[in-house]
């Protein structure tokens, strides 16, 4: 792996909650090394404003998101992407396209903030921003040039494993 720009795609179902919080997440935290993008497989159509006040309050990109189909991403002229990450159960068990370039895969499963309604929603979205920041900050601090293609794809899927990226942080900390 070169010290290339790498493209992310981050997948949901609704692409309103998690997968904004983490295309805004790796945003910020790439440092010009991941262009970050979200998707769903049936879109709401628009961004959950819970996510995008969380987003604002702690100083992340949050103007500009939009909940659009994966299906944007197959067409010839968008992006090729290197890692295609799901952070929604449902979306890991759906039949996704068919990605040109064979992209690396990864389940980062994370609870639905959107499905908490009234008074706990807000700590719920919380939750989930910090859940995925950490996940994120071990994505970004992956060797991407030393490691060869398959233990990049294994270290990528065990942050999805929150004992994994417990244990990951603990040995590289």
């Amino acid at each position: 792996m070169s010290d290339r720009v790498f493209n992310v795609l981050f997948l949901c179902t609704g692409n309103s909650a998690r997968s904004i919080l983490a295309e805004s997440i790796l945003t910020r935290l790439g440092g010009g090394r991941f262009r970050a993008f979200s998707a769903g497989s049936q879109p709401k159509g628009e961004v959950h404003p819970m996510a995008l006040e969380v987003l604002g309050e702690y100083n992340y990109p949050h103007e500009a998101y939009r909940s659009k189909n994966w299906r944007e991403f197959e067409a010839a002229d968008a992006p090729q992407m290197d890692f295609v990450i799901t952070v929604c159960d449902n979306a890991a068990g759906e039949t996704c396209p068919v990605w040109p370039g064979q992209p690396m895969t990864a389940h980062w499963g994370i609870e639905d903030p959107a499905a908490v309604e009234g008074d706990g929603q807000k700590l719920a979205f919380i939750k989930a921003f910090n859940q995925m920041r950490r996940r994120l900050e071990l994505f970004v601090s992956l060797p991407t040039a030393g490691l060869e293609r398959l233990e990049l794809q294994k270290q990528v899927r065990k942050i999805g494993r929150e004992e994994g990226a417990t244990a990951m942080a603990r040995d590289s900390g």
